[in-house]
């Protein structure tokens, strides 16, 4: 066991974004592999936000990557809002000692006295002695705040263009900034590993932990995580929220070990890695300070990859969610295999095999036209036609669709085509030959007899 000591701190958004849960993985990474503590806590002290089922998504989300309770490195959750007196503790001590001041100024005071609506606050109440109002941090005036930072070195802030900024509002209560920094030092942390839009806050935080008495912990900065046109994941634009991924079928296993892949290596070409391989590997020094491309399709290809590596029994299991529970799950084990080997996430295994169990095949409309624009009205009868008297086993039913296609000069893969929409609805799914063996021979007859009035009509 070792002192270390990370925290995650989120906000209740009625969402858990991606780049939250990239965050998440590399303070528990640390944690676990030094014998250390994550600190989950949940900054709820916006009303706006506080809602019972928000937090209970974010635990959910932690839980689901595997972040949760039956690891003894797990610790939490706490609320922000628990640490309210000693948040006003700081606040009084930071005024006694000089370190702030109240201040009454508008905004509207500001931009008369500095005739501009840009710049910061000018200091004007330092000295007034006022008794009541906002509370301000009175910064340096000369010099630089140093944030040594693991992933981006040192970072230096001028003094001079640091505005005294307000540490709590006019009741008391305490700002982002403040209330960050109390909770840490109240918790004991020692490390602070957070997205790149929290550098800024940095310099101010490294002013207020000396100011109470405290040694700042250690930062690392982790890279923004940006979408293929490079710019910064928006749930407004683009699908942020890992709770969508969870619920369309992403496995947890292949998530997790494509978000640690988002700005860090193990250093040689394997990529696709358990989480038990991969965090002993980690190192904050590692990660790159580079933005962070989320390509959904290389995380699509991940997925695949770890649900075909799924034992077999465990995969119906998991696609048992996204069944139709009627479905006949003797059925189902008979095309799993096939199946298996061809979806990237599981909520594609309905539309892999409800052909099996519905009275007729969902018609893609796309899939239909395309495939019988030909009219391939010989092929459907001819098939039929065969299908009285084939041997019904895969290779039995391919030879003699391939001898149909022949009589009309087509190779197999377009004598297929319209057999497969007939049967199944779609251009794309699984195996057609083990598809109609499993459909079974009168089914299978049903579905050519109704693609042909179809086209008659």
């Amino acid at each position: 066991m070792t002192d270390l000591r990370v925290r995650f701190a989120p906000s209740p958004t009625g969402m858990f974004h991606v780049g939250g849960a990239r965050t998440a993985l590399f303070n528990w990474a640390l944690a676990e592999q030094s014998g250390g503590q994550f600190v989950l806590r949940i900054e709820d002290t916006d009303a706006s936000r506080n809602r019972p089922e928000w937090t209970e998504g974010i635990i959910a989300a932690l839980d689901w990557i595997g972040v949760n309770g039956t690891n003894p490195a797990f610790e939490g959750p706490y609320f922000q809002s628990a640490f309210e007196p000693q948040h006003r503790e700081a606040v009084a001590k930071l005024l006694a000692d000089g370190r702030a001041y109240h201040c009454d100024c508008t905004r509207e005071d500001l931009v008369a006295r500095t005739g501009s609506e840009h710049k910061g606050y000018d200091g004007h109440c330092r000295e007034r002695g006022l008794t009541a109002g906002a509370t301000r941090f009175r910064t340096p005036d000369e010099g630089v705040t140093v944030v040594e930072d693991v992933i981006r070195g040192r970072v230096e802030f001028p003094n001079d263009a640091q505005e005294d900024f307000v540490i709590a509002r006019t009741d008391g209560s305490p700002l982002y900034v403040l209330a960050n920094a109390v909770d840490d030092i109240t918790q004991d942390i020692t490390h602070v590993i957070r997205g790149e839009e929290h550098l800024g806050n940095a310099a101010k935080q490294v002013m207020l932990w000396p100011a109470l008495g405290k040694r700042p912990p250690i930062w690392a900065h982790l890279p923004v995580i940006v979408n293929e046109q490079r710019k910064k994941l928006s749930k407004r634009r683009d699908k942020v929220a890992l709770e969508s991924y969870r619920d369309e079928g992403y496995l947890a296993e292949a998530m997790v070990n494509y978000l640690m892949l988002l700005g860090w290596g193990p250093g040689d070409d394997r990529e696709i890695m358990p989480w038990s391989e991969m965090m002993p590997l980690f190192k904050l020094a590692d990660v790159n300070s580079a933005s962070a491309y989320f390509d959904e399709k290389k995380l699509r290809a991940f997925n695949g990859e770890y649900i075909r590596a799924l034992p077999l029994e465990t995969f119906e299991e998991r696609c048992a969610a996204y069944l139709d529970p009627s479905w006949d799950r003797e059925t189902f084990s008979k095309v799993a295999p096939l199946a298996q080997t061809r979806i990237a996430v599981l909520s594609e295994i309905r539309q892999n095999v409800d052909f099996l169990f519905l009275p007729e095949p969902v018609f893609d409309e796309v899939s239909w036209d395309k495939a019988m624009k030909n009219s391939p009205v010989e092929i459907l009868s001819g098939y039929l036609e065969r299908l009285d008297t084939v041997s019904w086993d895969p290779e039995s039913l391919k030879v003699a669709l391939e001898e149909v296609g022949a009589l009309h000069g087509l190779k197999l893969g377009k004598a297929q085509a319209p057999v497969r929409v007939a049967v199944t609805g779609r251009t794309v799914g699984l195996p057609l030959f083990e598809s109609i063996e499993v459909l079974g021979r009168e089914r299978a007859q049903e579905r050519l007899r109704a693609a042909l009035s179809k086209l008659q009509a």
